[in-house]
């Protein structure tokens, strides 16, 4: 009942008009990051409160990151809004041609418990920039941190502009069940299939943001110490909850012992020797989480870490050595802090691997050799990635974010994301009376040559 109304009063509200004013999208932008600031106190806390999350963590990975995309946005919707000339084909002279954005209308955006706040406010500024109107349905599994995403939006945005659903299972399925112009989906492929199936029903474009298990190659030629460093930052942020985190490494089995031993280093050196009690390192999302990560160690040769406190759902990194390519924790995504490593003898079993198996969500490549960086990126397909670095390829609005087969579809930050909730209609101004005489009939024999020669 409560989701019916709400979804009425967008489409009153989307009628009016009011969102197609650029200047009335930077005004609620606006209200939006001085909202942000004012609860930012409330949102720490209840980060650290669902996932642990230090306020250093929760500003570099959440907090920050949103108001930076903020302060771009507001700068920039007044330009993105504006119509965008192109040249005229030879058929069209003379006349004037310009795609023209517009908003799809009404959208739904269904965010994850991992990054409960970036994931949620990261597609809705794109989206109201963009002069839609938004339901915001965050989740169920960082309820603290999803009370705090009401509160900012309630204190920002007029109600039918911007309203968020609290809820489980039962209100995305009914949320699902209703028509809307576009729907933004992050989480699991298994719910993102049926996110799909439901859109399809209705004709809504989606995106898709998923996941996958993404492979950290390192070669004989890497820089191992500087490997070691920039994949245990990017294995530890969020504890390993992080759909991008290198989620296995494969290394040249020639300096397999040596990077092992620097990952072990550098785990110590980042959470010292009492990893359970470091304020700093975050927890499991939930017990049930947590069981199904400790039985991906089952019967695992831990070469580092692993210990665990089911009651806190702490869990200390684990690095785990020998590991077969058929075992459970290389067959699934692992999401969390479990970091198997196998080796390989030849380049080309790496790129034969990566292929057997779903599209990664990023791809790491360790390597001095620029020739097989350019040799992985031809063969293997995958959503983004770095060279000689970890997950830090979404760190910036310059390039669009997204996974592609089943890691998702579609991409956003940015100006992407402004792109991705607005549809840019072709328009085409005839400028004057005059018409090319070539369109017209009787087709002619010399019409025909004339028409061969200019289009060619």
């Amino acid at each position: 009942m409560i989701i019916n109304k709400v979804i009425e009063k967008q489409k009153k509200f989307y009628k009016s008009g009011i969102t197609l004013n650029p200047e009335y999208r930077i005004a609620s932008l606006i209200r939006l990051k001085k909202s942000i600031k004012k609860h930012r106190n409330q949102l720490e806390k209840a980060l650290y409160t669902d996932l642990g999350k230090s306020s250093y963590e929760a500003y570099l990975t959440e907090v920050g990151f949103i108001l930076n995309e903020l302060t771009e946005m507001i700068c920039n919707t007044k330009r993105f809004s504006r119509n965008q000339l192109v040249l005229p084909s030879k058929m069209q002279i003379p006349a004037l041609c310009y795609r023209s954005p517009h908003p799809y209308g009404r959208v739904l955006i269904i965010s994850p418990w991992n990054y409960p706040f970036m994931l949620s406010m990261g597609p809705l500024l794109g989206a109201v920039a963009a002069g839609n109107c938004v339901i915001v349905k965050p989740s169920e599994y960082s309820e603290h941190t999803s009370l705090v995403i009401k509160d900012i939006i309630e204190d920002a945005f007029e109600r039918g502009h911007v309203d968020v659903i609290l809820g489980g299972k039962e209100e995305n399925t009914e949320l699902l069940e209703h028509r809307f112009d576009y729907i933004f989906f992050t989480g699991s492929k298994a719910v993102g299939t049926i996110v799909m199936e439901k859109a399809a029903r209705h004709l809504t474009p989606v995106t898709l943001e998923l996941g996958g298990k993404s492979p950290c190659i390192v070669d004989e030629t890497a820089d191992l110490k500087l490997a070691a460093r920039r994949i245990v930052f990017g294995k530890l942020i969020n504890a390993g909850q992080t759909c991008v985190a290198p989620d296995y490494i494969l290394v040249q089995e020639s300096v397999k012992d040596q990077l092992m031993f620097y990952l072990k280093a550098y785990m110590k050196k980042n959470l010292g020797k009492d990893v359970l009690n470091n304020k700093s390192y975050g927890k499991i999302i939930s017990q049930r989480h947590f069981d199904r990560l400790i039985s991906l160690l089952k019967d695992q040769d831990i070469y580092y870490g692993g210990k665990s406190d089911r009651e806190t759902c702490l869990l200390e990194p684990a690095i785990l050595d020998n590991v077969s390519k058929e075992s459970p924790v290389m067959q699934e995504e692992i999401f969390g802090p479990i970091l198997p490593v196998t080796s390989y003898r030849s380049f080309h079993e790496v790129i034969d691997y990566i292929n057997e198996k779903d599209t990664p969500l990023a791809l790491y490549f360790f390597t001095r050799s620029g020739r097989r960086f350019a040799k992985l990126r031809k063969h293997c397909n995958f959503g983004g990635g770095c060279h000689n670095d970890t997950i830090l390829h979404l760190a910036t609005g310059h390039m669009p974010f997204g996974g592609v087969g089943g890691s998702g579809m579609g991409g956003y930050h940015g100006k992407y994301s402004f792109d991705t909730f607005t549809h840019y209609r072709s328009i085409m101004r005839n400028c004057g009376r005059l018409d090319n005489p070539l369109r017209n009939r009787p087709y002619t024999s010399g019409k025909e040559f004339l028409l061969k020669q200019i289009i060619k």
